[in-house]
């Protein structure tokens, strides 16, 4: 394709905002004002604790200055931050002074507006609804939704089983259900990558420099000036490329064609590990039966990919293994996007089977996680665990399907809700149906510092104090040697009538009638979780990262799957009814570029992470300096059309629309468009939805059948100039 052959890095770099890209491991500059404050002689404190910039949680050191934020730099030891904090990470350190805080408990009446309310007032009356709903509908009518932190699980988990509930949903439905499935079922869950040590590295719709994992940006630079070669398949130049070394563009929804085209020529060439497939392998002679007729001609035809570079690819993964492999990606091509992702994930974790590099130096490995303590039950009784099926059990392969809440409650199956720090109504799936759903439940308890699109149709919102006013959990992170973080309290709380959430679940727990399984502290958890490693929480708190003394070992892999193998056949999907062999199934929906129709694609912005950052002024002037809203267009396509650069124009689809300055470039697939998720949104008080769209807007309320996923850019969009 003409695409890659003229696309360089010096027009990457001409074309995106390259110093966007830089924010990836730099900083926001505050060092001007830095460098008066210092002037003076003030109380300085240091305390390390955890980022919530996104899911990383990075380690961090958060300097205050007579009581207030005044700096943050990163923890060396932690395995994600490494020393580094990214954009995103400088700029949420100024959440606890935001604008349009929830300052106190609100009640919402009858006309949608909110009154203040006290908390003894909100949690007597939250629990009275409990047991009425409880008495009423039974269990199962009640369920929990949290992002995926272990605080909120925890607790809410707890809360849940107290109340005989089985329904905990998670944010991952947003994210990565697909990949969770392929992966889980295929080699028994989802491997880390060894990035400083491989010689070919393939990422599908991977975007390491703004889906921020800064110790993963560092581990790729080193392997660049190692001489590896990188190879992105994006339709897309994300910006990534910076450090790449060939992009690829594919055309979007074709990658599962792709990835099964580099498995046939692994086998038909004999370039994969034999001896690895014989002894770890569960149905290869299946696999390698279905995939003879997937050639490169064949993947050419629908991904628009040529068989020359398919071939390159593939001979290059199977000539530098075991230190090569595909990345099992976060999102990306095959987290949550497309009917066919989770077959995609199922052929990427094959492929990387197919070259031996399982707990490889060089490829992907399982590496263990602290393993933590619990409570004594003779002191603190454990709620039994919930024998009633979950609202989503016609999804076995999975089990924790929050994008389909919204039909649950309108089938009258959920009635009531407790949400704590996450956004289900704008997040998960096509917001104005969620809204209208959230809406209709009989009580909706949102747990959140801000008025965000959940909380606005919520019953009572209960404040929560922001990441550096509270103390957590202590964490556990897997690596060749575990390690223990913990994100502690920085300052005091900036509203007095706010409360950390652990806190709010014991006041809930309370006034539901189940207390009794919620007698003990914060304190006390984290002391009876360290205790098996011989930790005290004073020491975690004075370090807030500790490395473990406990390295694990590369080597013979193990596999957690029914047979202990890599189940080239899946005897779970076969159980639950599916193919038990990936095949190629194209997309729900495929554009007509003849009808004017492109695909719209979305991913993550380096200083920026769903809606919960576009509240902060700081971050948000990042999006206008560099015009970080508009939405991508292919250039020659765009002049077709009569656009230029910043023109108005409306993206439709069969259920929704939005507008959005147009950006005209050559790094992007002519037959899709792009725009950064965070944008947008329905919430009155949100200054994010005052920046182009979200792009859930327009998506259409379908899930995949094998893993719940909101299929988020499996659909059609027209576009036209305004």
């Amino acid at each position: 394709m003409a695409l890659t052959e003229k696309f360089t890095r010096r027009t990457f770099l001409k074309l995106t905002a390259g110093a966007a890209a830089a924010a990836s491991l730099g900083t926001l500059s505050f060092r001007a004002w830095q460098k008066a404050q210092a002037e003076e002689k003030d109380d300085v404190r240091v305390v390390p604790t955890l980022c919530d910039g996104c899911s990383n949680h990075c380690g961090i050191y958060v300097e205050t200055k007579n009581g207030r934020i005044w700096r943050v730099t990163g923890i060396p030891e932690h395995p994600k931050s490494k020393g580094k904090v990214c954009a995103r990470g400088q700029g949420v350190i100024m959440t606890p002074y935001l604008r349009n805080r929830v300052t106190q408990p609100l009640k919402r009446q009858p006309d949608g507006s909110f009154v203040p309310i006290s908390w003894e007032d909100a949690y007597r009356e939250i629990g009275e609804r409990l047991r009425e709903i409880l008495a009423k509908y039974g269990p199962r009518s009640v369920g929990h939704v949290s992002y995926d932190y272990p605080m909120y699980v925890w607790y809410g988990r707890r809360l849940m089983a107290a109340l005989g509930s089985p329904n905990v949903f998670t944010h991952r439905t947003s994210c990565n259900p697909a990949r969770n499935v392929g992966f889980k079922h295929t080699v028994g869950g989802v491997p880390g990558a060894d990035i400083e040590n491989s010689r070919y590295m393939v990422f599908i719709g991977r975007n390491l420099a703004e889906g921020i994992t800064p110790s993963e940006v560092l581990s790729l630079s080193r392997a660049r000036r190692k001489g590896a070669q990188i190879i992105l398949v994006d339709p897309r130049v994300n910006n990534t490329y910076q450090m790449a070394t060939k992009w690829v563009p594919i055309r979007p929804g074709t990658d599962l064609a792709f990835v099964l085209a580099l498995a046939h020529v692994l086998i038909r060439e004999e370039l994969y590990d034999v001896e690895f497939v014989r002894e770890y392998g569960y149905g290869f002679e299946h696999f390698a039966q279905e995939v003879e007729g997937y050639t490169p001609e064949w993947a050419e035809e629908i991904t628009g990919v040529p068989k020359a570079t398919i071939l390159e690819i593939a001979r290059g993964l199977g000539k530098n293994r075991p230190r090569a492999f595909i990345h099992p990606s976060w999102r990306g091509a095959f987290g949550s996007q497309y009917q066919n992702s989770a077959d995609t994930a199922r052929a990427v974790a094959l492929v990387n089977a197919l070259l031996g590099n399982y707990q490889k130096e060089g490829g992907l490995t399982f590496f263990g996680s602290p393993k933590f303590g619990s409570l004594d039950p003779a002191r603190h009784p454990e709620p039994p665990k919930p024998t009633l099926p979950r609202v989503d059990a016609e999804w076995p392969l999975i089990g924790d399907v929050a994008s389909a809440i919204p039909d649950k409650i309108l089938a009258g199956d959920l009635k009531a809700l407790i949400v704590a720090h996450g956004n289900p109504v704008m997040d998960y799936n096509n917001p104005t149906i969620a809204r209208k759903a959230y809406a209709s439940l009989e009580l909706l308890v949102a747990i959140d510092p801000f008025l965000g699109e959940t909380a606005e149709v919520a019953h009572y919102v209960l404040p929560e104090v922001t990441y550096l006013e509270r103390d957590e959990m202590v964490e556990g992170l897997s690596g060749r040697k575990p390690v223990v973080a913990l994100r502690q309290q920085v300052i005091d709380k900036v509203h007095p009538e706010t409360k950390p959430a652990w806190e709010i679940y014991n006041g809930l727990a309370e006034a539901a009638g189940v207390g009794q399984y919620f007698n003990f502290t914060l304190d006390e958890l984290n002391e009876a979780m360290l205790a098996p490693l011989g930790l005290s929480l004073a020491e975690v708190k004075a370090k807030g990262t500790v490395v473990l003394n406990q390295p694990s070992s590369l080597g013979t892999p193990k596999f957690a799957t029914p047979t202990g193998k890599v189940e080239f056949y899946s005897t779970a999907f076969a159980d639950a009814g599916f193919s038990p062999i990936p095949k190629w199934t194209p997309p729900l929906v495929m554009p007509d570029p003849a009808k004017g129709e492109f695909r719209l694609i979305n991913g993550k912005q380096a200083y920026h992470s769903h809606t919960n950052t576009t509240r902060n002024p700081y971050l948000l002037s990042l999006t206008e300096s560099f015009a970080g809203d508009r939405l991508w267009i292919n250039r020659r396509v765009a002049e077709r059309m009569g656009l230029k650069e910043g023109d108005w124009v409306e993206v439709r689809s069969e259920v929704g629309k939005g507008r959005a300055r147009v950006h005209l470039t050559e790094a992007i697939h002519p037959e899709c468009v792009f725009i950064y998720a965070p944008y947008g949104g329905l919430a009155k008080d949100n200054p994010g939805k005052n920046f182009a769209f979200s792009f859930f807007e327009l998506v259409p309320h379908r899930l995949d059948p094998i893993s719940g996923s909101p299929m988020v850019q499996d659909f059609a969009v027209t576009v036209h100039k305004v």
